[in-house]
């Protein structure tokens, strides 16, 4: 005890006087004290401003992802919204086949390759007409004219006539998708370009979360006829957002018209094809999580409707909440386009393989996580990959090529998926789909060296 004393003859110990002058200060800061009482100047009723700066700092980052847009671009994103919020028809296509027009499972099928190829064609198109007639005329001619074949459909009866309808409708709306990302090309600078889709990619996203709740509730009071008038109806006033509001916009070309690259076509852009072929492989496994995955959630994990509800809108949240600033900081931070890349097919795949590796519930949500943010870095970056190809020649084409990708995915993922599942078994798909995917990081490997000796040939 005598050594802990303070007193004239005892020698201190190291420390002391730092250490008493912060007890003094505790204890003063934990007595009453009057109104008129001086404060002492270590302690204060609000938090330090070295703490409040961290936190300000954050906000205004955060902020300041959704900041410098011209307001071209947040039309294009308003317009988006209320585009997929009304979308509602797609969403329940199968159950309105099945109970309101009694068609069996396999004409079903049918239909929605018939959906499939009109996307493909649409694409096509849409990106055609972009480079000739301009991409304000062909959005707002793809959203009149699909929002007059919704209010058609409705009243088309017979698998053969109503699959041809679905064809016609989904050349209509589709043709919108391409004429979309030159008008972003247009209104957003390149520095912006990346940012612009993921905020439109929000938009979309955050309005088809909304459009089947309200299409059930639809449905529920009014019968399926009323989702294709609301579906009409949204592309209609889609279609006036844009017609008012956006200016029209000579689409010009990079610096790399000057080196003759303006007119090159991209069915010749061998790079280009590969990356698209890359593009396609990435996505059929990415489908699995919108419908094959569900399915393993509940036949092998046991889980209801509502927690699988649950894990997939913990999906949407966290894209919604974080996307834009994940993708601003990749940009400050300067990381290469091919290490993004990379990075997110990597995710991908530890998102299949830990399904197999952990069989816990707990890990579902891992799982689901790595599939998230693979997405937030892997979509919005290969979407600046073919702007920047689109450089080289007619935007519109360029980006109908791109969207056609994601369109031969969605026809041959879904079904490839569950006939996997009924040929070999979850454990064996998910293995198949980590293997699929660790080729396409090798294949990202392979175009970054294409792209390296094409760079160093034009030198």
């Amino acid at each position: 005890m005598r050594a802990l004393v303070v007193g004239r003859n005892v020698r201190s110990w190291p420390g002391q006087r730092y250490i008493t002058s912060r007890l003094r200060t505790w204890h003063r800061s934990r007595t009453f004290t009057p109104a008129t009482a001086v404060v002492h100047p270590h302690v204060s009723a609000f938090p330090s401003p070295r703490h409040v700066a961290p936190l300000r700092k954050a906000f205004q980052f955060y902020i300041g992802s959704f900041s410098g847009f011209d307001r071209q671009i947040w039309l294009l994103t308003f317009a988006s919204f209320v585009n997929r919020a009304g979308t509602m028809v797609v969403p329940f296509l199968s159950l309105y086949l099945t109970k309101d027009m009694g068609l069996t499972l396999e004409q079903v099928g049918w239909i929605m390759s018939c959906f499939g190829a009109g996307s493909v064609v649409g694409s096509w198109l849409g990106g055609r007409l972009a480079d000739r007639m301009g991409f304000r005329t062909v959005m707002v001619g793809a959203l009149v004219t699909s929002g007059l074949a919704f209010i058609g459909l409705q009243y088309v009866k017979g698998f053969v006539p109503f699959g041809a309808g679905v064809f016609v409708l989904m050349v209509l709306s589709d043709a919108f998708r391409p004429a979309m990302f030159v008008a972003i090309r247009a209104y957003a600078r390149p520095d912006q370009r990346t940012r612009a889709v993921t905020l439109v990619r929000l938009a979309i996203n955050l309005g088809f979360s909304l459009g089947p709740a309200l299409g059930g509730f639809i449905i529920a009071h009014g019968g399926f006829s009323g989702l294709f008038w609301v579906d009409a109806i949204t592309c209609l006033g889609a279609a006036l957002i844009l017609w008012t509001g956006l200016p029209p916009v000579a689409i010009t070309t990079s610096t790399t018209a000057a080196n003759g690259l303006a007119h090159a076509s991209p069915y010749r852009d061998r790079p280009y094809l590969f990356f698209l072929l890359i593009v396609t492989l990435i996505s059929i496994p990415f489908l699995q999580y919108f419908s094959s995955v569900p399915l393993f959630y509940s036949q092998v994990h046991g889980l209801s409707e509502e927690y699988i509800g649950l894990i997939l809108g913990g999906n949407g949240l966290l894209i919604f909440l974080t996307e834009m600033q994940l993708v601003r900081w990749c940009e400050e931070r300067r990381l290469g386009l091919h290490t993004i890349l990379q990075a997110s097919v990597l995710l991908f795949a530890a998102s299949f393989a830990v399904l197999n590796l952990v069989p816990s519930v707990a890990f579902l949500w891992v799982g689901m996580l790595f599939m998230t943010v693979g997405e937030m870095l892997c979509f919005p970056f290969t979407n600046r990959m073919a702007n920047e190809r689109a450089d080289r020649g007619q935007p519109g084409s360029y980006m109908a090529l791109y969207t056609i990708s994601w369109s031969v995915a969605h026809i041959i993922g879904h079904s490839l998926g569950l006939n996997l599942i009924a040929w070999v078994g979850y454990v064996s798909t998910w293995w198949i789909f980590t293997a699929v995917l660790l080729v396409c990081v090798g294949m990202l490997f392979l175009m970054q060296r294409m792209l390296q000796r094409e760079a160093a040939a034009r030198t």
